[in-house]
Protein backbone atom coordinates (compact mmCIF):
# COMPACT_ATOMS: atom_id res chain seq x y z
CA UNK A 1 0.00 0.00 0.00
CA UNK A 2 1.51 3.38 -1.14
CA UNK A 3 1.99 6.03 1.71
CA UNK A 4 0.94 9.76 0.87
CA UNK A 5 2.43 11.89 -1.65
CA UNK A 6 5.46 13.14 0.11
CA UNK A 7 5.43 17.51 -0.48
CA UNK A 8 7.70 18.57 -3.69
CA UNK A 9 11.32 18.56 -2.71
CA UNK A 10 13.11 21.56 -4.24
CA UNK A 11 16.16 21.08 -6.49
CA UNK A 12 18.89 22.47 -4.15
CA UNK A 13 17.81 19.59 -1.36
CA UNK A 14 17.76 17.06 -4.07
CA UNK A 15 21.07 15.57 -2.80
CA UNK A 16 19.77 15.37 0.92
CA UNK A 17 16.22 13.85 0.63
CA UNK A 18 16.46 12.89 4.29
CA UNK A 19 17.20 16.03 5.86
CA UNK A 20 14.75 17.58 4.26
CA UNK A 21 12.43 15.02 5.20
CA UNK A 22 13.69 15.41 8.64
CA UNK A 23 13.01 19.23 8.27
CA UNK A 24 9.46 18.66 6.78
CA UNK A 25 8.65 16.30 9.49
CA UNK A 26 9.97 18.46 12.45
CA UNK A 27 8.45 21.44 10.95
CA UNK A 28 4.90 19.93 11.02
CA UNK A 29 5.23 18.35 14.43
CA UNK A 30 6.54 21.30 16.00
CA UNK A 31 3.77 22.96 14.39
CA UNK A 32 1.07 20.34 15.68
CA UNK A 33 2.45 20.77 19.36
CA UNK A 34 2.64 24.35 19.39
CA UNK A 35 -1.43 24.18 18.70
CA UNK A 36 -1.98 21.93 21.96
CA UNK A 37 0.75 23.84 24.20
CA UNK A 38 -1.15 27.22 23.29
CA UNK A 39 -4.63 25.70 24.75
CA UNK A 40 -2.39 25.70 28.22
CA UNK A 41 -0.70 29.14 27.32
CA UNK A 42 2.53 27.97 26.78
CA UNK A 43 4.83 28.34 24.12
CA UNK A 44 7.10 25.50 22.27
CA UNK A 45 10.18 24.85 24.58
CA UNK A 46 8.27 25.73 27.96
CA UNK A 47 6.87 22.13 28.32
CA UNK A 48 10.68 21.16 27.98
CA UNK A 49 11.83 23.48 30.63
CA UNK A 50 8.67 22.12 32.41
CA UNK A 51 9.15 18.22 32.37
CA UNK A 52 12.85 18.63 33.83
CA UNK A 53 11.14 20.26 36.77
CA UNK A 54 8.74 17.76 37.11
CA UNK A 55 11.16 15.43 37.25
CA UNK A 56 13.78 17.60 39.45
CA UNK A 57 12.49 20.37 41.05
CA UNK A 58 15.28 23.02 42.39
CA UNK A 59 17.49 23.09 39.07
CA UNK A 60 19.89 25.75 38.29
CA UNK A 61 19.09 27.95 35.15
CA UNK A 62 22.68 26.25 33.88
CA UNK A 63 21.36 22.44 34.93
CA UNK A 64 18.04 23.21 32.93
CA UNK A 65 19.93 25.03 29.69
CA UNK A 66 21.86 21.65 29.55
CA UNK A 67 18.89 19.33 29.84
CA UNK A 68 16.61 20.80 27.94
CA UNK A 69 18.63 21.37 25.22
CA UNK A 70 17.20 24.50 24.09
CA UNK A 71 19.96 27.68 23.38
CA UNK A 72 20.48 30.28 26.58
CA UNK A 73 18.26 33.67 25.12
CA UNK A 74 15.26 30.86 24.98
CA UNK A 75 15.96 29.31 28.36
CA UNK A 76 16.52 32.86 29.87
CA UNK A 77 13.16 34.20 27.61
CA UNK A 78 10.87 31.34 28.60
CA UNK A 79 11.64 31.65 32.20
CA UNK A 80 11.14 34.62 32.37
CA UNK A 81 7.86 34.37 30.31
CA UNK A 82 6.73 31.05 32.86
CA UNK A 83 7.45 33.51 35.73
CA UNK A 84 5.30 36.24 34.85
CA UNK A 85 2.91 33.61 34.05
CA UNK A 86 3.10 32.14 37.88
CA UNK A 87 4.27 28.81 36.68
CA UNK A 88 7.81 29.01 38.24
CA UNK A 89 9.83 31.12 40.33
CA UNK A 90 13.34 31.86 40.25
CA UNK A 91 15.92 32.60 43.32
CA UNK A 92 19.36 33.37 44.04
CA UNK A 93 21.69 29.89 44.95
CA UNK A 94 22.70 30.56 48.84
CA UNK A 95 26.06 29.25 48.04
CA UNK A 96 26.34 31.77 44.80
CA UNK A 97 24.17 34.81 44.68
CA UNK A 98 24.51 35.02 40.78
CA UNK A 99 23.05 31.08 40.55
CA UNK A 100 19.45 31.16 39.73
CA UNK A 101 17.49 28.09 40.81
CA UNK A 102 14.32 27.75 39.78
CA UNK A 103 11.41 26.08 41.51
CA UNK A 104 7.53 25.34 40.35
CA UNK A 105 4.60 26.90 42.12
CA UNK A 106 1.67 25.24 42.33
CA UNK A 107 0.23 26.60 38.92
CA UNK A 108 3.42 24.87 37.09
CA UNK A 109 2.98 21.75 39.03
CA UNK A 110 -0.37 21.44 37.75
CA UNK A 111 0.32 21.04 34.08
CA UNK A 112 2.24 18.35 34.72
CA UNK A 113 -0.68 15.95 33.88
CA UNK A 114 -1.66 18.17 31.09
CA UNK A 115 1.85 17.91 29.32
CA UNK A 116 2.09 14.08 29.57
CA UNK A 117 -1.62 13.95 28.48
CA UNK A 118 -0.39 16.48 25.67
CA UNK A 119 2.39 14.31 24.63
CA UNK A 120 0.80 10.75 25.11
CA UNK A 121 -1.61 12.82 22.39
CA UNK A 122 0.66 14.15 19.95
CA UNK A 123 2.44 10.27 19.97
CA UNK A 124 -0.93 8.91 19.11
CA UNK A 125 -1.46 10.73 16.40
CA UNK A 126 2.26 11.10 15.12
CA UNK A 127 2.16 6.92 14.93
CA UNK A 128 -1.04 6.48 14.03
CA UNK A 129 -0.51 4.63 10.72
CA UNK A 130 2.76 2.74 12.09
CA UNK A 131 3.31 -0.56 13.58
CA UNK A 132 5.06 -0.84 16.70
CA UNK A 133 8.41 -2.06 15.17
CA UNK A 134 7.98 0.70 12.49
CA UNK A 135 8.22 2.94 15.57
CA UNK A 136 11.24 1.24 17.30
CA UNK A 137 13.27 1.53 13.92
CA UNK A 138 12.32 4.93 13.43
CA UNK A 139 12.71 6.11 16.96
CA UNK A 140 16.47 3.65 16.59
CA UNK A 141 17.38 5.49 13.42
CA UNK A 142 16.19 9.23 15.25
CA UNK A 143 18.31 8.61 17.62
CA UNK A 144 21.77 7.82 15.49
CA UNK A 145 20.98 10.76 13.40
CA UNK A 146 21.13 12.86 16.39
CA UNK A 147 23.86 11.38 17.92
CA UNK A 148 25.83 11.98 14.69
CA UNK A 149 24.79 15.33 14.11
CA UNK A 150 26.10 16.23 18.07
CA UNK A 151 29.26 14.37 17.74
CA UNK A 152 29.99 16.33 13.97
CA UNK A 153 29.12 19.60 15.71
CA UNK A 154 31.73 18.61 18.77
CA UNK A 155 34.06 17.46 15.99
CA UNK A 156 34.01 21.07 14.13
CA UNK A 157 33.61 22.73 17.56
CA UNK A 158 36.57 21.34 18.96
CA UNK A 159 38.84 21.57 15.63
Amino acid sequence: MPGPTPPHTPNAAGKGPLSYAIFQLARAHRAHAATMLRAMNLHPGQELLLMQLFDRDGQTQAELLEHAGLDHSTVSKSLRRMQDAGLLTRQPAPHDRRVMVVHLTDAGRALQQPITDMWHTLEQISVRDLTPEQVDLFTTWARQIETSLRDHNRQTSAG
